[in-house]
């Protein structure tokens, strides 16, 4: 799986969450950059970003990840076992 790739199911999954298909993510973008991205909102996220790609993130990870591009990288760890 590519970055892209990532990228491409990640906003997917905030235009559905935040009914907003303006949203633009980068590796910089945090919860401060998104409308509406609240605690509640992350942890749906989180849900809706493992089912998507069938990984399973930490309690750390979850608590740990500062922006995006963290979540990305990630994902491309976990996707590549």
């Amino acid at each position: 799986m590519t970055r892209d790739e990532v990228y491409a199911a990640l906003h997917e999954i905030f235009w559905d969450e935040f009914d907003d298909n303006t949203i633009r993510l980068t590796d910089e973008t945090t919860a401060e950059d998104v409308e509406d991205w609240d605690s509640l909102e992350h942890i749906n996220l989180i849900v809706a970003i493992e089912r998507r790609f069938g990984i399973q993130f930490t309690m750390g990870e979850v608590t740990g990840m500062k922006n995006v591009g963290e979540t990305v990288d990630i994902i491309m760890e976990r996707c590549k076992l």
